[in-house]
């Protein structure tokens, strides 16, 4: 992570996207904190303080947890260790509100944050209102060469909790989905439209290419470093696989036939019943009904032109395997993408490719707990490309890495096909 040495230096390396030069760098800083911090609060305000709560499974959390833990990590990160005098809201927050840092301390258990039922909602915002004055008073009043420092840890956080943002609108959908009467959060959301050309190829020759971070705008360590890789020959899918091709998949018993799965994969289909992707379900649980998909607008029809999205890894790879191909790599991804050659590489699903989560050759994390931010991971997870639907704008980029477990489905996660040139 680079330290800028001037105000200048700092405006230069900041994320364009996040940092706009309006004026002194104090009140660059200001206006870039509220804008990420009231979008969460934007989020969150179709919620009552009962959707706030619920916890649907272990990998999800409660909207109430993402908005303290993500004003926890400031408080923590920024508050805490730089600020002089400064007082920890709660003393039992830090406890109650650290994620996996196991350096800042003790923790609650991750799969019983839905038992918090103190704090409340509104104890949550008054804890943020009081760490965003806080934070607020800290850029006005720090010396400017303090405030050039701790640029970078400012925009880890505000990433940091765009994360968070993105994760607060799929764990409230996949609590809404286990609802039977589907709850909409937001009746007037729409599916965005996807721009789907011809069924053309992009074809990669054999070539050696730059990979990763180059620059020195934003990004997290595990995009670095830049590093030069063997690509080729291979063929990307210009479009994103879509749901009439997912229908197909599925009426030519691509979920029941074992050949086309990974072992596990198919032990994880056969044990969580998967018999269509994520949160589709029949109407009227008829076994011919028409398919449906539970959506942030409520329960809807299925539309075949729309890309798929809410797959695993392991259905992915079923999909590719079962259509002749496979999936690509994140190196392929990457330099088919740098070229402009993928129609909806962002905003609509998270692609899977069939890189494992590794670290790039050189890699070493960042010093001190935001160092298990990333490198702790590297391990059983496999990389996404691109970006989703719910990523905040101003946080996606192409050499962004995204990872989940290869059983995981409640993201919006989709993919694109790849094929030997």
């Amino acid at each position: 992570m680079t330290k800028p040495v001037s105000a200048a230096a700092a405006i230069s390396a900041s994320s364009p996207t996040l940092f706009a030069d309006s004026g002194s760098l104090a009140q660059n800083l200001v206006e870039a904190y509220l804008a990420v911090r009231d979008e969460t609060e934007r989020r969150a305000a179709p919620l009552s303080p009962e959707d706030q709560l619920i916890q649907s499974m272990p990998d999800a959390s409660p909207a109430k947890w993402h908005r303290a833990h993500t004003t926890w990590f400031f408080e923590q990160f920024l508050l805490g260790e730089h600020c002089e005098g400064y007082t920890p809201f709660h003393p039992d927050y830090a406890y109650l509100f650290n994620s996996y840092y196991v350096s800042a301390g003790p923790r609650h258990a991750r799969h019983q944050r839905g038992h918090l039922t103190r704090p409340s909602a509104d104890e949550v915002t008054a804890y943020r209102r009081h760490v965003d004055a806080a934070i607020v008073k800290f850029f006005q009043t720090a010396a400017e060469d303090t405030l050039a420092r701790l640029v970078p840890l400012v925009e880890v956080g505000l990433n940091h909790e765009q994360q968070h943002q993105e994760l607060m609108l799929t764990d409230i959908l996949h609590a809404f989905a286990q609802n039977p009467i589907p709850p909409a959060y937001d009746p007037a959301w729409r599916f965005p439209g996807s721009t789907r050309g011809s069924d053309e190829w992009v074809t990669l020759n054999e070539g050696i290419h730059t990979v990763g971070h180059t620059d020195d705008s934003f990004h997290f360590d595990n995009e670095k470093p830049a590093h030069r890789a063997l690509v080729g020959p291979v063929k990307l899918a210009r479009n994103l696989v879509t749901n009439a091709e997912w229908l197909a998949f599925m009426k030519d018993g691509g979920y029941s036939t074992a050949t086309l799965w990974l072992m596990d994969g198919f032990a994880a289909a056969n044990n969580e019943e998967w018999q269509a992707p994520g949160h589709w379900r029949q109407a009227d649980g008829e076994a011919d009904g028409e398919w449906r998909i539970m959506t942030l607008r409520g329960l809807q029809p299925i539309d075949p032109s729309a890309p798929v999205c809410h797959v695993s890894y392991y259905e992915a790879d079923a999909f590719a395997r079962w259509s002749g191909r496979h999936l690509p790599t994140e190196m392929e991804w990457e330099v088919a993408a740098r070229a402009g050659q993928l129609n909806d590489a962002f905003g609509i699903v998270w692609q899977w490719t069939r890189s494992w989560y590794s670290p790039y050759p050189g890699y070493r994390a960042i010093e001190g707990a935001l160092g298990e931010y990333n490198g702790k991971f590297m391990v059983n997870q496999l990389v996404l490309r691109g970006s989703s639907l719910a990523t905040p704008a101003g946080h996606s980029r192409i050499t962004y890495r995204n990872f989940f477990y290869p059983h995981h489905r409640w993201q919006f996660t989709g993919l694109r096909l790849a094929d030997y040139a």
